[in-house]
């Protein structure tokens, strides 16, 4: 088979090799040119050259001479030898090599005597001049028939240009343009709907080859125009029906994060269901772990008399336990000859099939959802799916709902736990000492000591002022909260409201930048600056106290004073609460808790919390 490759390769070699001999010619033709004028150049220098030496002789001047006769012998050498590089070359023509070989003659003959004593005569030169002037109207002849080869070569390059040019356009029309046109043609009609157009094969080449598959393209498009209708209907049904449940899917996602109780987001699970799915109607059971028992949680489309009746059933009855034993959907049609369940209630509701779908939560079934539906009908397999789709992410959306619950019972837990700690290390103890002092007070009174009660008097009413400054401060502790306001704002406000209640001279410093830490561990930091502030009011008898906060990868919180100091040897945490509290408020910020103090040179406390542990506290 001959490709039409091989065709275009095969005319376009040819041309190739001729345009190469043309120009080739023409090159030979314009150096031969080149070479001849620069040898009738030479040529002309010899007739000077030769009168030079005459006049040189003839004047005495010998040595000058013999240099010119010289330089004329090395140029009737070069003319001889030719120059390819100038280039310099006589035209190789039978006549032009004659004079050649006279103008040597004559050279052998006119040389000793232009250099001898007696000199030579101008008659003499006259005559070697002739023979050089013969050479060069030789040479000229020849250059003028060069000329004209040239011309011809030019002219037979202009014709082929020409010739190839239409050649190529003929052979292109042929080969390419009008199959190319044959197949664009077909390709309208077909454009048009007319499927039965075929286009003849005429070639065995690409362009055949192409045909013949236009041909089978042709054919079966035909045969599946017939079916084309059909498939598109489908294809757009099938369409509508991913859009709608696409749709479905996105609306749903979008309820179940707006839900706030597990009963609203049943109610609206359901009437979406119902809706989307043309059911009569529908209910929403939820599992009791403890017990196994499905529970009623939202129903729609069934009468009060029903609801009643099946508020509450065993996990493993009718179609509803299947659902949950397989956690799969199950459609139960009830005008079968054989239902597998009875389902009395579903028949006095006169529905005709109900559909029961798994809650799913982590792949354990937590609930059922059921659709009713008053004429017979089965799910196919892309609405099961869809159900089950959308029963797991109800399943996700009311355990989200219970998490959050628990999370908030948690909270409730964490912050009455902490506030009976507080209440039972600082109210309980002081309240106990205040007993103890209330049974001394009495002992006093009965043995009638009146220095003593006095005493134990004074002691009572130091307790109950110190019992009441406790519950004050625990007051502002538990109102703290980090709103609006920064941190900085926040310790300042401590600060100076510390510095209002004892008189003691307090300053508030801040240095640094860094990322805001989490609320919560901007609470930790100020309750432990706090307890800080409580326990300097209440032991270190100082002049001066100092709160310093400084930003960077880690924040660093430091709380001086210069009073009396302690040995933190000697104290344990147990005995001393407020260290303890500061020392458990640290450890909740993902932090560490220093204490420094000398007695009689000051206290300082500092807490250093991390920015890397933004994540895990």
């Amino acid at each position: 088979m001959r490709t039409l490759s091989a065709k275009l390769v095969a005319i376009e070699l040819a041309f190739l090799l001729v345009a190469l001999l043309s120009i080739g010619l023409t090159l030979y033709l314009s150096w031969t040119l080149e070479g001849s004028a620069a040898a009738i150049n030479d040529a002309g220098s010899l007739r000077m050259r030769a009168y030079h030496v005459a006049a040189l002789m003839r004047d005495g001047d010998r040595e000058t001479a013999a240099w010119e006769a010289v330089q004329l012998g090395i140029v009737l050498e070069r003319l001889r030898a030719g120059d390819p590089v100038r280039p310099l070359a006589l035209p190789n023509t039978a006549a032009v090599r004659e004079q050649m070989a006279l103008l040597e003659t004559a050279w052998a003959d006119l040389h000793p005597r232009l250099v001898s004593e007696t000199g030579i005569s101008l008659a003499e030169v006259d005559g070697f001049v002739l023979v050089v002037d013969e050479l060069v109207k030789r040479v000229e002849r020849a250059n003028a028939t060069s000329t004209e080869l040239l011309r011809a070569a030019q002219l037979g390059l202009l014709a082929l240009a020409i010739t190839g040019t239409v050649a190529l356009i003929y052979l292109s029309f042929m080969f390419v343009i009008r199959p190319i046109a044959r197949l664009a043609e077909g390709i309208e009609r077909m454009r048009r709907g007319e499927l039965s157009v075929r286009l003849p094969v005429e070639s065995r080449d690409e362009f055949g080859a192409l045909t013949q598959g236009f041909n089978d393209m042709a054919e079966a498009l035909q045969d599946s125009y017939q079916l084309l209708e059909d498939r598109v209907a489908a294809k757009t049904r099938d369409l509508a029906r991913q859009n709608q449940q696409l749709a479905m899917l996105y609306e749903m996602t979008a309820f179940l994060g707006t839900a706030l109780t597990v009963d609203e987001l049943c109610r609206g699970f359901l009437a979406r269901i119902v809706r989307t799915f043309e059911a009569a109607g529908g209910a929403v059971r939820l599992r009791n772990p403890h017990d196994g028992t499905l529970h009623i949680i939202a129903s729609d489309g069934v009468s009060k008399r029903f609801v009643e009746a099946e508020r509450c059933i065993a996990d493993n009855a009718c179609g509803c336990g299947l659902a949950i034993q397989r956690t799969r959907s199950v459609v139960h049609v009830l005008h079968n000859a054989n239902p597998r369940f009875e389902l009395p209630h579903c028949r006095i509701e006169q529905f005709a099939a109900v559909a029961a779908v798994p809650v799913e939560f982590r792949q354990n079934a937590i609930g059922v959802f059921n659709l009713f539906f008053t004429n017979p009908r089965e799910l196919a397999p892309e609405e099961r799916h869809l159900l089950e789709t959308l029963g797991q992410h109800l399943g996700v959306a009311i355990e989200n709902l219970r998490l959050i619950e628990k999370e908030r019972e948690v909270a409730i837990f964490e912050e009455r736990n902490h506030l009976a700690q507080q209440l039972h290390d600082s109210i309980a103890q002081s309240l106990a000492f205040l007993n103890l002092q209330t049974q001394m007070l009495n002992d006093a009174l009965v043995q009638h000591d009146s220095v003593r009660a006095g005493k134990h008097l004074d002691e009572i009413k130091t307790g109950v002022q110190e019992c009441y400054a406790d519950v004050r401060e625990l007051l502002t502790h538990f109102r703290t909260r980090v709103g609006d306001e920064s941190l900085d704002e926040a310790l300042r406000s401590i600060v100076a409201r510390f510095e209002r209640q004892t008189a003691i001279p307090a300053k508030f410093v801040s240095r640094g930048t860094a990322p805001a830490l989490s609320p919560d561990r901007e609470l930790q930091l100020i309750h432990i600056a706090q307890e800080a502030l409580s326990n300097i009011r209440k032991h270190a008898n100082c002049t001066e106290v100092e709160v310093t906060l400084e930003r960077g990868p880690v924040y660093r919180l430091c709380v001086r004073d210069n009073g009396k100091g302690f040995d933190p040897q000697t104290v344990c945490q147990d005995e001393h609460i407020g260290l303890r509290i500061m020392q458990e408020r640290s450890i909740r910020a993902g932090g560490t808790l220093l204490v420094r103090s000398v007695p009689g040179a000051g206290t300082e406390i500092e807490l250093c919390v991390p920015l890397a542990g933004q994540q895990a506290a």
